[in-house]
């Protein structure tokens, strides 16, 4: 995967799950929050493990 395809898509998972973060922390739903950026940041380490190993 070309790097700057690799970074565009860690970039829109963490800014996607920033955003749903904001809106349940708005609702008052923490744990939800630390659940969505949670989920969000394994998300991207898998997306760039994935890439070191092409």
């Amino acid at each position: 995967m070309e790097s700057d395809s690799l970074y565009q898509k860690m970039y829109m998972v963490l800014f996607h799950a920033a955003t749903n973060a904001i809106e349940a922390l708005d609702c008052g739903k923490k744990e939800t929050a630390r659940e969505i950026l949670i989920h969000a940041q394994q998300l991207a380490e898998e997306l760039f493990l994935d890439a070191e190993e092409e």
